[in-house]
């Protein structure tokens, strides 16, 4: 998956509100970043944040004037009732541990503050501040209530802090920021509280202390899926050989190598998916704690090896030992889909061939013989397909076929998981 990946939030209103914070430069970032997307951006500044960065750098960013004490308008303009009923979401970032307290507390002594009362829709906040600050027990009950209250809170990262010290209280990556504001835009009543479970990459199966069998597969198609899902809503563990770099942090992701680690690992995964998603109380309902029980779903996107050598080798085999040939012994591995016990859940395989007249068939035999509920088939010219920042699939659904188009692999599995919906009575 690229590095910024190729969302559509056409249509979306997103208001970022700035606050006094030396990490206020990196909302740059995150205007840039919801406008690659199709999105509409207003910035509203408190008077604290302009002593970071200007007011007429956001508006040549987002194309539109900045809302503060000075701009706000009632005869035409912009102003802070206006402001909070154009909005989809309400971004804070960077949120100070003064801002944080206030909003707690229902302060309004700033148009800002006045902008987020005047506002009935998601809150997302991003803090940025010294650990004491934000450890401070004012502060950490102000985030718990706030929390209770649906607000998103976006965790600060651990690096050197402006003041010199090394703590958590860090502004999140402005990626990051990005993907919680996307995820507030996109979710999905279907995916929210469902599990989900993901894996992706070609196994690699150890011949010795530096050699292994493995294919060309990439893992972005893995990536890419358990990045939509999360997207929409769900809880996702994304089991994968390859790496996951780019992943929205919430995705839980376990790394693994051969076949027998993700056979084990993807079965606890599919274990605890079973079990369901605790409920938490919130102030609109604070009776709500139990658990929510929604089918599972298996995305089997991994490319795993079919052989793995017979007798592995912790050190490294030497050319003067092996001779001029090398026959080396090779046993299956285990067939993952038929080894997991995958009752109560719903299962998408996929089925990569590089045969353009027996593909299709192949694919309805593994959606027949492996009881799968749908099959993602893709035909490949060779290892030149493997590793694109597209693809294309035939989604296989019983005797249904549905062509999605090529496009980037992030709208793809945005494609497959709506046809994924689909195959479950919730639906």
């Amino acid at each position: 998956m690229n590095h910024f990946p190729d969302l559509d939030l056409s249509g979306k209103k997103v208001l970022l509100g700035v606050t006094g914070s030396i990490a206020a430069y990196k909302s740059c970032e995150i205007v840039r970043l919801f406008l690659k997307a199709g999105a509409e951006v207003r910035v509203i500044m408190s008077p604290s944040a302009k002593r970071f960065v200007s007011p007429l750098t956001f508006e040549a960013l987002s194309g539109r004037e900045v809302l503060t004490e000075e701009s706000e308008s009632w005869s035409g303009g912009p102003n802070h009732i206006e402001a909070g009923k154009w909005a989809d979401i309400f971004l804070i970032a960077p949120a100070t541990a003064n801002t944080i307290n206030k909003i707690a507390k229902g302060i309004a002594d700033t148009l800002l503050l006045q902008t987020l009362l005047a506002f009935s829709g998601r809150l997302l906040v991003a803090p940025a501040a010294n650990t004491n600050m934000l450890q401070n027990h004012y502060t950490q009950g102000s985030i718990k209530m706030m929390k209770v209250n649906d607000t998103v809170f976006i965790d600060p990262v651990t690096k050197q802090l402006a003041c010199g010290d090394e703590g958590n209280g860090a502004l999140a990556e402005p990626l990051e920021i990005f993907y919680h504001g996307a995820r507030a835009l996109m979710g999905d009543p279907f995916w929210q509280s469902r599990k989900t479970v993901v894996t992706g990459g070609g196994t690699r199966e150890t011949i010795d202390g530096v050699r292994y069998l493995s294919n060309h597969s990439s893992g972005k198609m893995a990536n890419a899926l358990a990045t939509a899902l999360w997207l929409r809503g769900s809880d996702v563990c994304c089991v994968t050989t390859m790496p996951h770099k780019d992943l929205p942090a919430g995705i839980h992701t376990l790394d693994v190598e051969d076949a027998e680690e993700m056979l084990k690992y993807a079965s606890d995964c599919i274990r605890v998916a079973k079990k369901g998603t605790m409920s938490r109380p919130s102030l609109n309902n604070p009776n709500a704690v139990g658990m929510i029980m929604k089918t599972p779903y298996l995305f089997m996107a991994a490319a795993v090896s079919d052989y793995r050598p017979r007798f592995p080798q912790e050190n490294k085999l030497k050319k003067s030992v092996l001779g001029e040939r090398w026959q080396l012994e090779l046993e299956q591995n285990p067939d993952l889909l038929t080894s997991m016990d995958r009752t109560g859940i719903r299962t998408v395989a996929f089925k990569a061939e590089t045969d353009p007249e027996n593909g299709i068939k192949n694919a309805r035999k593994l959606l027949r013989e492996k009881k799968v509920d749908a099959v993602c088939y893709n035909l490949l010219p060779g290892k030149k397909g493997f590793g694109t920042d597209e693809h294309e699939v035939v989604f296989l659904d019983g005797e249904n076929e549905t062509h999605l188009d090529r496009t980037s692999k992030i709208r793809l599995a945005l494609k497959i998981i709506d046809e994924a919906r689909k195959l479950d009575d919730e639906a």
